[in-house]
């Protein structure tokens, strides 16, 4: 499969585009910074230079044409302010999922946030950082041009991954290594059947084949 990433540098993106580079598939990933394109290379990516807070929804259309998935995998950064969880973690998300549907590309995964909510209350930089990305879920869930999944992890890590999950619609506040959300991710694109689920993640018990599998099929 030619997967497209926003957010293609990024520490998730980074780890997935490896995997599925290592599984024969062909990663895409959208950067904003040219300098990152080696490392994409490196992770056995093609690097497509595309800033998505000015770009039209027909340059993102054309980067996301003859995909057959894509990843919505980008995010403001923890140093970033309030107005920037809005200009990336909500409106670049959006005009993401408007070129998916205009490039005729279905299945659309965004790495979401546990507890994205759009009413969220609050003044700090979380509390926008939360509502953006429920507002962003919540667009993304509104369109039935999409196969979207929405993966919620929980507290990310850089431990090394276990390759053990905890996969449910509501899983409980814990931690979960990036490791681990990157294998989960590839396998939900390989798994069609967790379409219009939205999902939070854990560390657990379970093999991430097997959590994947055991979700699709409830």
């Amino acid at each position: 499969m030619r997967i497209v990433i926003a957010g293609g540098h990024g520490r998730i993106a980074l780890r997935l585009e490896r995997l599925l580079s290592a599984g024969g598939h062909e990663p895409v990933g959208i950067i904003r910074n040219p300098d990152h394109a080696a490392d994409l290379r490196e992770a056995g990516a093609e690097p497509v230079v595309l800033d998505l807070e000015s770009a039209s929804v027909d340059h993102v259309a054309a980067a996301l044409r003859g995909a057959d998935a894509a990843v919505f995998a980008a995010g403001a950064g923890p140093g970033s302010g309030a107005a920037r969880k809005e200009t990336v973690d909500r409106a670049a998300a959006v005009l993401f999922a408007d070129a998916a549907e205009l490039a005729g590309v279905r299945r659309f995964v965004v790495v979401s946030s546990m507890g994205a909510d759009a009413d969220r209350e609050g003044d700090e930089v979380f509390d926008a950082y939360q509502r953006a990305k429920g507002a962003a879920d919540d667009a993304v869930r509104a369109r039935a041009a999409l196969e979207w999944t929405i993966l919620r992890p929980g507290m990310l890590t850089d431990d090394a991954g276990t390759g053990l999950v905890r996969l449910e619609a509501s899983t409980g506040r814990g931690p979960v290594p990036r490791d681990d959300v990157a294998a989960v991710l590839s396998e939900l694109l390989e798994t069609p059947a967790t379409a219009g689920l939205t999902l939070e993640l854990i560390s657990g018990s379970v093999p991430v084949a097997v959590a994947v599998r055991d979700i699709a099929g409830n």
